[in-house]
């Protein structure tokens, strides 16, 4: 597990003089949601490899936790289908083939596009400006090869568009279903440099042309971009 994964010492419960204690309730809750954000890079990096049975006492061990956080953020994660319980043994992380990712695309394609195209339309020029550094962000994020630093920017470049529906029904659906879509294949690579900047790029083109009020291109530029995660 990467080291930039690790719980900070104030998250496990341990702080710094002068440093007011927070509430247990509040620890608990912060450790939780830190190892879930930790487990879900680690498996768009590949860390986690799918097929491999993890226990909640060895990651928190490599956390610096206790099992419990552990435990309890990977049951989240099981709800959500990246791992599977495994009675008396840990959490196997899902096994996914080109299939599933293929339906999570098509999922994705019908949910998205329609409510970008119908924003190329209302929304006006200076509030797709406001996008710029969120793109621009997915672009430096491409260029890092990082997996996982790319997908949460990714992520938030998506919700910020669909955010201007003023949907947030719609937000969390979408995010949801962008998440998943971001694990990777069973034995498939990990996200590859050269295709997180071709995708980053398509970003900052969408902006470019909404920017200008080029509907025909913007229109042919998000099928485009939702066409390529089917691939």
């Amino acid at each position: 597990m990467a080291a930039a994964a690790r719980v900070p010492e104030q998250a496990r419960g341990e702080h710094t003089h002068g440093e007011p204690s927070a509430p247990r309730a509040v620890q608990r809750h912060s450790v939780r949601g830190q190892i879930l954000e930790a487990l879900r890079a680690a498996l768009v990096g590949g860390e986690l490899v799918p097929g491999q049975v993890y226990s909640a006492p060895a990651l928190g061990a490599r956390f610096g936790v206790s099992a419990t956080p552990v435990r309890e953020a990977m049951q989240q994660l099981a709800r959500e289908g990246a791992v599977e319980v495994v009675p008396n043994r840990g959490f196997r992380v899902s096994e996914r083939g080109p299939r599933e990712l293929a339906e999570l695309a098509e999922v994705r394609a019908l949910v998205e596009v329609p409510v970008w195209l119908r924003l190329a339309r209302a929304v006006p020029a200076g509030r797709w400006v406001l996008l710029r550094p969120l793109a621009q962000a997915t672009a430096a994020a491409a260029r890092t090869g990082d997996p996982a630093n790319y997908a949460e920017c990714d992520r938030a470049f998506h919700r910020a568009v669909l955010a201007l529906s003023g949907n947030e029904q719609l937000v969390a659906v979408a995010d949801d279903l962008h998440r998943r879509s971001q694990w990777p294949l069973a034995g498939g690579p990990v996200g590859r440099p050269a295709d997180l900047s071709a995708d980053a790029a398509e970003h900052i083109a969408l902006l470019d042309a909404l920017v200008a009020r080029d509907l025909t291109a913007a229109q042919s530029l998000v099928r485009a971009h939702f066409a390529a995660t089917e691939d």
